[in-house]
This record gives structure tokens, sequence and C-alpha cells, in this order.
């Protein structure tokens, strides 16, 4: 039987990150995801993305600057 490959729904260019978190934050990003049924990774990123947002306006978070 062939063996059946896994996909990685990843960006191709994208870089792994260690965070510690204080347990009743971590506490409350799992009850977000829960509630929004995603990782608790996906919630993190979309802070961070929202955070670059915010400080850097015309920074687009999908891929570089913008022109």
């Amino acid at each position: 039987m062939p063996r059946k490959l896994a996909i990685d729904h990843r960006p191709a260019k994208s870089t792994r990150a260690s965070v510690s978190f204080p347990p009743e934050v971590y506490e409350e990003l799992e009850k977000l995801a829960a509630a929004k049924k995603v990782s608790l990774a996906w919630v993190v990123r979309e802070a961070a993305e929202k955070y670059v947002a915010d400080q850097w306006p015309l920074f687009n978070t999908r891929g570089g600057q913008q022109s």
C-alpha cells in the first residue's frame, strides 16, 4: 500500500520560536484557542501580527514591507 505524505500547511519560509508565558496568560490563551476552535499557536501568531501592524502600520505582516 502506498505511503501517504503529510501535508504541511505552514508558509514555506517561517521561523520557529519558543515563548514562555506566565501560567495565567497561558490559561487564557488556551481558553481563547478552544473558543475559536484553533490552535494556541494560531492565537499567538494572530496576536503577534496585530501587534506588529499596530506598531508599524505600513508593515505588511504577510510578506514584508509594502512598496
